[in-house]
C-alpha cells in the first residue's frame, strides 16, 4: 500500500509537467521495494485520478464546450469557437486512441525499455526547449483550426512511448504553431481528457478480467488513484500560475539531466533496461 501511495504521489506531481509521468513511474519501479516495473496497467488506471482533477478544475470550460458542441449538432444557437474546440478535441484524440489500440503489446513491453525512455527524455526535452524558445506567442485557442488540432493530436500520440510526455509533446507542438504558453498548456489539459479516460477505463476493465496484469490489489490501486487526484489538482493550480510568468526551461534542463544520468547508469551496468 505504501508503495502504491508513493507512486500515486509521483504520478500526481509529474502528470501535467512536461517531464513524463509514465517514465517516472517506470524509473521508480527499479528503486522501489522488489525493484519491479509497476506496469502499464497500474499506470493507466491511476492516471484516471489525475484526469478527474482536470475535469474538476476545468469543469466550467468543459461544460461550455460540451454545451456548444451538442447545440451545433442539433443546429441550435451556439458559440462557434467553443463548438469547434469540441470537434478539435475529438479529432485530435483519434491518433493516440488508434495507435494505442494497435500497439498494445509494444506499449506494455518494448516501449518501457529504459534505453528508449532515457533517449526520448533528452530528445523531446530539447524539442520542447527549442520550440518554447524560438516560437512566436501570438495565437490563442480562438485561432486554432482543424489542421492545428490534428498536428497536436499526432504529437500527443507520441506519448505512448514513456519519456516523451503527453503534455510535453502537445505543448511543444502548440508552441511550434505559435500559441502562447498558457493557451498551449490549457489545450494540452483539455486534449488529454478523452485519451486518458479511454486508456484508464480500458486498463481498468483488463485488470478486472486479468488481475495478473498489475502487481497491486484493487484496494491499493483505488487508494493510489484518489491520492493522484488530490496531488494532481494542486499541481494544476500551481503549474498554470508558473507558466503565466516563466518558460519551460527548468523542465527541459531536468529532462536532459535525468535522461543523461539514466544512459550513464545503463551504460556502466548499474541498472538494467
Amino acid at each position: 500500500m505504501l508503495e502504491a501511495i508513493l507512486l500515486a504521489i509521483l504520478q500526481g506531481l509529474t502528470e501535467f509537467l512536461p517531464i513524463s509521468s509514465s517514465a517516472h513511474l517506470r524509473i521508480a519501479g527499479i528503486i522501489s521495494p522488489g525493484a519491479e516495473d509497476p506496469g502499464a496497467t497500474f499506470t493507466a488506471i491511476i492516471q484516471l485520478g489525475t484526469e478527474f482533477a482536470v475535469l474538476v478544475y476545468f469543469r466550467r470550460d468543459i461544460a461550455r464546450i460540451i454545451k456548444s458542441w451538442v447545440a451545433s449538432i442539433q443546429r441550435k444557437t451556439h458559440e462557434a469557437q467553443q463548438a469547434r474546440l469540441g470537434w478539435l478535441i475529438i479529432f485530435g484524440s483519434l491518433p493516440i486512441m488508434v495507435f494505442g489500440f494497435l500497439l498494445q503489446d509494444q506499449i506494455r513491453e518494448d516501449f518501457r525499455s529504459l534505453w528508449i525512455i532515457a533517449t526520448v527524455l533528452i530528445v523531446f526535452g530539447l524539442v520542447l526547449g527549442i520550440a518554447d524558445r524560438y516560437s512566436r506567442s501570438s495565437r490563442n485557442l480562438d485561432d486554432m483550426r482543424m489542421k492545428d488540432g490534428l498536428l497536436v493530436g499526432l504529437a500527443q500520440a507520441l506519448a505512448l512511448i514513456p519519456g516523451v510526455s503527453r503534455s510535453g509533446a502537445t505543448i511543444a507542438m502548440c508552441r511550434i504553431l505559435g500559441f502562447s504558453r498558457v493557451e498551449s498548456l490549457r489545450y494540452s489539459f483539455l486534449l488529454a481528457i478523452p485519451a486518458v479516460l479511454a486508456s484508464g477505463f480500458y486498463e481498468l476493465g483488463q485488470s478486472v478480467s486479468q488481475p495478473e496484469l498489475s502487481k497491486f490489489s484493487a484496494l491499493e490501486t483505488t487508494v493510489a488513484t484518489l491520492v493522484a487526484f488530490v496531488v494532481g489538482y494542486l499541481v494544476i493550480r500551481w503549474f498554470l500560475k508558473f507558466v503565466s510568468r516563466a518558460s519551460f526551461a527548468p523542465f527541459v534542463i531536468y529532462r536532459v539531466l535525468l535522461g543523461s544520468v539514466l544512459l550513464v547508469l545503463l551504460g556502466v551496468g548499474v541498472i538494467s533496461a
